[in-house]
């Protein structure tokens, strides 16, 4: 180690402290002899402390701090830098080393049990059934997480018990493992979540910091959010290229920083306030883009089509035809034989596959459909807004969210990836293919875990409006006719006594004189199909449902085709919390034509 690099310590120890003051004068002078540099808070609960300088006058600061009773067992991270990451020396007392706010968490009495790093990434390894709860801040998050993690979506530690009233009630009869930078908020976070009725609670040990020099990145995206200058570190805990903005304290890359909304100590993309003109612009370009990307539509030239197919479970040690007909069993085994034997079904790498070989769970084959065209979309997709975290905009019909059935480059996503490239936006929400309206989309997959548990937990207000065929008795009205589990004939759900709790209200806006009704509906839930499925129990089927008839038929059309008379269900607008102002948000899109009074 090169004599001039700087060793950075952090460390946390609860133990009743007394005489705060004396010992606090103490450490202060200890650290400005040594020109130390960091915060060491101090509480009659404990001490949590940042320290970085020379390592020999590190290692004398702790063995100072071993001599103190109660913290013989203060156990630092060590880590290295180039230059020092503080500016000054602060020792402070407070009255807790960790801001909580919540009486009767007290960690120097009792803690969750701890889960050593080495064990978790076991448990990882082998699939084992546990959910990893992240209850760091949003910006933190930011720069990454485990795979798969439960976000807590916070801003500050202090938000926490909220952030568990909202966790699904399943949720605590799992096994939860909570985890942190250095494991000092979960020493409050675990045993809270224990005294809320979580019935299998475990902290890891040392936090991401442990986890990182004693597994490295398995089971690990990104980088880790640490609070110094070096504002991040890679899993060899070295700085990475990571910055703050001096306005907003956002986390920003070295290619955010090119961004011409970023200026030093004043603003970056993600608190620059742009004018009503240069949004009024942005929406412009926008729109040219789309106009670009869809003429022609994508789909319309012809193509060679590599559709994926996965193994599930329950086909394996089968055959691959036995698979073909499970997995796709709207298309006869007649069918799927003559494309085996013609090399239709093939391998990552090209080699074609018969149909008696056999297949195990969780393998990958691909689907080959040589010079493929697709059916014609409406694509006069229009933005209603966009910032750096999300994108709302006004969905035409017949158009697909999704790659599916006879759609792959024809849909919503397709396009969008084409105009944001190199982003690929994420849709945090279902828009059926022949439903209009508002739909809201985040540019990066973090934006996406603060949006998406909105929607998964009833959080959002969506009003659509619905054309039914006849008068509903009542101007008001509602239904709990549940959901079906497993999607039927086209892929849709029915009502199922069995199935999935679906509640949706009902006004009547207007009476017409052609024996229809316009509707507002507000779904409380949010079921595939559920406002379609619940007006066709109710006998009353939304007008141009070509799959959910009169008389409690179901059609035989899917998709429609563009010019086809459209599906009356527009999405009117929608309520949620925005991911980066926190603050509740409104977007409403423009009645269609059949929706006007």
């Amino acid at each position: 180690m090169p004599a001039d690099t700087i060793t950075n310590i952090s460390c946390y120890q609860f133990a009743e402290l007394s005489d705060l003051k004396v010992l606090r004068q103490r450490l202060l002078e200890q650290c400005k002899a040594n020109e130390l540099k960091g915060t060491i808070l101090l509480s009659t609960e404990g001490i949590n402390m940042f320290v970085a300088g020379l390592r020999e006058h590190v290692d004398a600061l702790v063995a100072v701090l071993h001599a103190i009773p109660g913290l013989e067992g203060l156990k630092p991270k060590y880590s290295e830098s180039a230059e020092q990451p503080f500016r000054r020396m602060l020792v402070r007392i407070k009255k807790e080393i960790i801001a909580f706010g919540v009486e009767g968490i007290e960690p120097a009495k009792y803690t969750s049990p701890r889960l050593e790093p080495k064990v978790l990434k076991q448990w990882l390894d082998e699939g084992r059934p546990v959910i990893l709860y992240d209850t760091r801040n949003d910006y933190e998050v930011k720069l990454g997480t485990f795979k798969g993690a439960v976000i807590a979506g916070i801003d500050s530690f202090r938000d926490f018990p909220a952030a568990v009233a909202k966790l699904p009630p399943e949720m605590k009869h799992a096994q939860v493992v909570s985890f942190c930078t250095g494991g000092i908020r979960c020493e409050k976070a675990a045993p809270f979540l224990e005294r809320e009725g979580f019935e299998h609670v475990w902290q890891l040990e040392g936090g991401i910091l442990k986890y990182f020099e004693e597994c490295g990145n398995s089971h690990y995206q990104g980088e880790l959010f640490v609070f110094d200058q070096r504002v991040g570190v890679d899993p060899g805990l070295h700085e990475t290229a990571w910055s703050l903005c001096f306005a907003c304290r956002t986390p920003l890359t070295a290619e955010e920083k090119t961004d011409q909304r970023y200026v030093e100590n004043v603003s970056c993309q993600y608190c620059f306030k742009a004018t009503e003109e240069q949004q009024r612009q942005q929406i412009e370009a926008r729109h040219a883009a789309i106009r670009a990307a869809v003429t022609p539509l994508p789909g319309s030239v012809p193509y060679d089509q590599a559709r994926p197919l996965n193994v599930p479970e329950a086909c394996d040690r089968g055959t691959l035809l036995d698979c073909l007909c499970t997995v796709m069993a709207h298309i006869s085994r007649e069918e799927w034989l003559a494309v085996c034997e013609a090399g239709g079904i093939v391998t990552d790498d090209h080699t074609p596959v018969s149909a008696q070989h056999m297949v195990r769970a969780g393998e990958r084959y691909r689907h080959l459909k040589p010079a493929q065209c697709e059916p014609d979309v409406n694509a006069d997709i229009r933005v209603l807004f966009e910032d750096e975290a999300i994108i709302v905009l006004n969905k035409p019909a017949p158009l697909p969210v999704h790659a599916c059935g006879r759609f792959n480059r024809n849909t919503l996503q397709f396009i969008l990836n084409t105009v944001w490239h190199p982003l690929r936006p994420r849709s945090v929400h279902r828009l059926d293919a022949n439903t209009t309206g508002v739909t809201v989309l985040c540019k990066t997959r973090h934006f996406a875990s603060l949006v998406q548990p909105q929607f998964e937990h009833g959080e959002v207000e969506k009003h659509y409006l619905a054309r039914v065929q006849g008068h509903p008795p009542h101007d008001e009205f509602t239904c709990d006719a549940p959901v079906s589990v497993e999607a039927g004939k086209l892929g849709g759900r029915t009502v199922d006594e069995t199935g999935l709790e679906a509640h949706t209200q009902f006004r009547v806006l207007a009476r017409h004189a052609d024996g229809t009704a316009l509707l507002l509906a507000r779904p409380l839930t949010g079921r595939t199909n559920q406002i379609r499925i619940h007006l066709w129990h109710l006998g009353f089927p939304i007008v141009g449902d070509a799959a959910y008839l009169a008389g409690g038929v179901v059609g035989e059309t899917q998709t429609l085709a563009v010019g086809d008379a459209p599906l009356c269900l527009h999405a009117q607008r929608i309520t949620f919390m925005h991911p980066l102002t926190k603050e509740r948000v409104t977007f409403e899109a423009e009645r269609p034509v059949w929706a006007t009074v």
